[in-house]
């Protein structure tokens, strides 16, 4: 993508990244995604702000050279050092060896251990509060460490009304000729935040609250996240998106996820649904976990109230697509749900008695289990449809 303007003083430099398939080589592209940076030009001197993944960065210099003039950049400003967004900064200070790095301590440090830059004379450092004059328009910075990794911080632009998020307010998916979100269906990108945040940022609720608060009250017309649309006329929205993210606080609808070796485990994962249903669950999502991606049930799982979660007995454990389910919401510290657990066994419940130890170690509100012995009987009918009347008594939203 060529330099689009988002101001009069603001560029978009970014690029799309539509061939790789797993972000972070776990995480699904089906949309690709963006890796964004943007300039700022100031009466005196201009600032880059963040640079692209290395393998990318091809059409970003080559942006740079025809249509930024990329010798007048004096100052790059590393919000994240995460090399989806650092990776060309050697590239960068071939180009222009005077360019000064703008970063906390933290990144400082990180720029030596990722890319071997040493020279102090290079580096210009920045506390929380710090602001940076390029005349008639300035730079300030606030310290967002855990979001997500401990040097991330965001940069303000108050004559623009800009902030430059880092990943804070990112997306998937690559960015199909428009740049803000009024010029673009955003439909994929507003469910694709959902997986974002989950998948990426989920463990860091606490550490995301402490930045939204830090930039609660700026007068902010455009969110320049590193990844997804620059937010203009849905920022209330997106603002809103990511503080129920960060605060667990769930909306209406019930996650069941199972895994099952010839169907039986199946069966009674549709029950669940079916009995949900008669209740008046209109919401339901059913994920397959020995077929479907683990991203998605994660996100979903993050994203609603309910969370019922099956699995047969396998060598004395829980079935392993289950189990790395299992293991992916302990990681991210799940909270705020209704839980309820069922298994499948051909002679100890082992799996059911594992699944609802690990969803009450979470401290989610547990409904109960049902553990079926080989297959569906009416018992194990009476049983389902028991737990899921008492899970749906529990939901506070509906």
């Amino acid at each position: 993508m060529n330099l689009k303007e988002i101001t009069k003083r603001i560029l978009y430099a970014g690029v799309n990244d539509r061939s790789t398939q797993l972000f972070e080589g776990l995480w699904p592209l089906p949309y690709g995604v963006s890796y964004n940076s943007y300039i700022v030009k100031g009466g005196a001197k201009t600032a880059l702000i963040d640079t692209v993944e290395l393998g990318h960065s091809r059409e970003f210099f080559n942006s740079l050279k025809r249509h930024a003039g990329i010798e007048t950049i004096d100052y790059l400003v590393i919000n994240h050092m995460e090399p989806d967004h650092s990776g060309a900064i050697p590239t960068l200070l071939t180009l222009c060896p005077e360019i000064k790095i703008v970063g906390n301590s933290k990144t400082i440090q990180m720029v030596k251990g990722f890319y071997h830059i040493e020279d102090p004379s290079v580096f210009l450092e920045v506390k929380d509060g710090d602001t940076l004059d390029l005349g008639d328009v300035s730079l300030k910075f606030f310290l967002t460490p855990m979001v997500h990794w401990p040097e991330t911080m965001m940069t303000y632009c108050p004559e623009e009304r800009t902030i430059f998020s880092g990943d804070a307010f990112g997306t998937f998916g690559a960015l199909n000729g428009g740049l803000t979100d009024d010029e673009m269906d955003c439909a994929i990108y507003i469910e694709e935040m959902y997986r974002y945040y989950s998948n990426i940022v989920g463990k860091y609720g606490t550490f995301v609250c402490k930045a939204l608060d830090k930039i609660t009250d700026l007068d902010i017309d455009y969110v320049c996240s590193t990844h997804g649309p620059v937010w203009h006329s849905r920022i209330p929205e997106v603002k809103d998106i990511v503080k129920r993210l960060a605060t667990y606080t769930p909306e209406p609808g019930v996650t069941i996820v199972y895994g099952s070796m010839y169907g039986n485990t199946a069966d009674v994962a549709d029950l669940f649904a079916c009995e949900l249903n008669k209740l008046g669950i209109r919401n339901i999502k059913v994920h397959n976990a020995t077929v479907e991606n683990l991203s998605q049930i994660i996100s979903d799982a993050f994203r609603y109230e309910g969370l019922i979660v099956g699995a047969p007995t396998y060598s004395n454990e829980v079935f392993p697509p289950v189990q790395a389910f299992l293991n992916a919401i302990r990681i991210r510290e799940i909270k705020n749900k209704v839980a309820a657990a069922f298994g499948n066994h051909g002679w100890a419940p082992l799996a059911t008695k594992a699944i609802a130890a690990s969803l009450q170690d979470l401290g989610l509100e547990f409904a109960g289990s049902v553990a079926m012995k080989q297959s569906m009987c009416e018992q194990t009918a009476a049983e389902v449809a028991e737990v899921a009347a008492k899970v749906a008594s529990m939901l506070k939203y509906r």
